[in-house]
């Protein structure tokens, strides 16, 4: 009679555990699909209004200017070209992004991405501007032959990411991804770039530190004061910061603040130094080899093939964000190898139409989601559109692209922290009691940032990385992936999470495994298709596993 008490309360008691276990898996997919906030206006993933939509994506099109133009400014008069080159390619860079960003929400991971320009690229790109081979007097024709020789180098570096992601080697890799070696990846893909953040800000302050205050006030604060226009300030917070304080740093410069003032000082404070607008053609549409036919060399592609791998585990982490900011369910490894592949014809399509740089994820329109609470593909797709119309009237285009530095450092300061918070949002789903963790977590985040700072800060020093031999394509291939704080992290979470007592069967729990478990295929959670199936009925064709 006893035995049978016992046998039937063990019963009972793994019958509440399972529906406890089934109750707290139903509540974790809802938190990753809801992202911790309500839904507005129907389903949460459902698009805003046009009128909405066009402002939320003009949004999303004046945060990725940023790195748009930073990047060719820094690059384009190395190369020997002038403020119509640069203006030139600032254009091609922007036209190219809005093409690329329309590929990857139609037929990549369909998630609301851009797809923008990557500092990851300039190191090698430096190194073939430094190669030597460049001897010619005439800097127009110096120009246009490091640019062809950038593209060579982009369109054979662009074959990594094509071959791992169609392949479907990427999405073996991605599925023994977990939890807990995802938080160091993802954290650092925003934490990581905080020397675009406060120190572009301090460059000109007077204009970078109002635009940081304004942004927090007009997004965190003013939403809970006047509640009836909750919706406008936290979502368009960048549009009214960037505008108020774009009018005061031009109130500065025609009043005369800065003449006299040195001239590194003129060049980020000043609203009229950028030199793009007299520069900009009027109407002007980017082809694929407007610089003449690329020429390639195997040192340098190699080196750029590095750059492509090491902007392939950082997107890894930007997709990641993003699904978690766009209320949607975390990647199914197939269709994240899927976006990687279609990132690979975003490079190969920067190396055609020369933007002397490649393309990834960009890590501040991640920000933007969890900033608006706007995960709509439509908000994305009209900011693609936005880039195209502005890259071909180059004239307007160069209005926006004049805007001073330091305002969208302001901007990064944000928008980086969302994403490095979105990472350690995953640590909920791992048991931080363990030590197994504790090491795992604590070792990848202090070497992904401590390696990459001894790395730079050697650059500094001496003018050239650790790995300094008279092949600058082979100093690349080391320098480049150790020089990256979210890679060394992610590889180094990832290596250990995989090979440290994981066939304990406790932890799996303590990786948070089980939490992904459904989402391992494309078929076993209903929601995907919904998410991520591909338009026009293409999955029939093209089935997703």
């Amino acid at each position: 009679m006893q035995l049978e008490i016992k046998e039937r309360k063990g019963k009972e008691s793994k019958k509440v555990a399972a529906l406890y276990l089934s109750v707290q898996l139903k509540l974790f997919t809802q938190n990753l699909v809801l992202g911790g906030r309500e839904a507005r206006n129907g389903r949460w993933w459902s698009p805003p209004p046009w009128p909405e939509a066009i402002l939320l994506g003009f949004q999303h099109y004046l945060v990725m200017l940023g790195t748009t133009v930073i990047i060719p400014t820094a690059l384009v008069p190395q190369m020997g070209g002038g403020n119509e080159e640069k203006a030139k390619v600032i254009q091609t860079l922007l036209f190219v992004a809005g093409l690329n960003t329309l590929l990857q929400t139609w037929f990549g991971t369909r998630l609301p991405v851009v797809i923008g320009g990557s500092y990851t690229f300039v190191a090698p790109t430096i190194s073939i501007i430094l190669s030597g081979r460049w001897s010619d007097p005439d800097p127009e024709s110096r120009f246009r032959k490091i640019m062809r020789a950038t593209q060579g180098a982009l369109i054979v570096a662009s074959t990594i990411q094509i071959v791992l992601g169609f392949s479907g080697l990427w999405r073996n890799v991605s599925r023994f991804l977990s939890p807990l070696s995802a938080v160091p990846l993802v954290a650092l893909a925003g934490f990581g770039l905080y020397e675009l953040g406060f120190p572009g800000v301090a460059k000109c302050v007077e204009i970078g530190l109002p635009e940081l205050v304004i942004l927090v006030l007009f997004s965190q604060y003013l939403v809970h004061l006047i509640k009836p226009a909750k919706n406008i300030f936290d979502r368009f917070a960048v549009i009214f910061s960037v505008a108020i304080v774009w009018i005061y740093a031009h109130l500065l410069t025609v009043g005369g603040a800065y003449n006299g003032a040195p001239l590194k000082t003129q060049v980020n404070c000043r609203t009229d130094r950028a030199g793009l607008i007299d520069a900009a053609p009027w109407i002007s549409v980017p082809y694929p080899f407007q610089w003449g036919a690329p020429s390639f060399d195997a040192g340098e592609a190699f080196a750029m093939m590095l750059a492509a791998f090491v902007t392939l585990v950082e997107s890894t982490g930007g997709f990641i964000a993003v699904s978690r900011f766009s209320s949607a369910t975390p990647l199914p490894p197939s269709i994240l190898s899927r976006g990687v592949g279609w990132q690979g014809i975003a490079i190969l399509l920067s190396g055609l139409f020369g933007t002397a740089n490649g393309s990834s994820v960009s890590i501040e329109n991640a920000g933007l989601l969890a900033l608006t609470r706007v995960g709509s593909r439509r908000v994305v797709q009209i900011s693609a559109g936005f880039m195209l119309f502005f890259s071909i009237l180059g004239k307007f285009g160069a209005v926006f692209a004049s805007i001073p530095t330091p305002i969208v450092a302001a901007l990064y300061c944000l928008f980086f922290a969302y994403v490095g918070s979105a990472g350690l949002s995953f640590l909920q789903f791992c048991n931080l009691n363990s030590f197994r963790t504790k090491f795992i977590l604590g070792l990848s985040i202090f070497l992904g940032l401590s390696i990459p700072q001894y790395f730079n800060e050697y650059v500094a020093i001496k003018g050239y990385g650790p790995v300094h031999t008279t092949a600058r394509w082979f100093n690349d291939m080391v320098n480049v992936p150790f020089s990256s704080k979210a890679f060394v992290a992610g590889v180094l979470a990832y290596f250990l999470d995989n090979t440290l007592h994981k066939k304990e069967s406790q932890i799996r729990k303590d990786r948070g495994k089980q939490w992904w478990d459904r989402f391992r295929s494309f078929k076993t959670d209903t929601r995907s298709e919904e998410f991520y199936s591909l338009p026009f009925n293409l999955n029939k064709y093209f089935p997703s596993v």
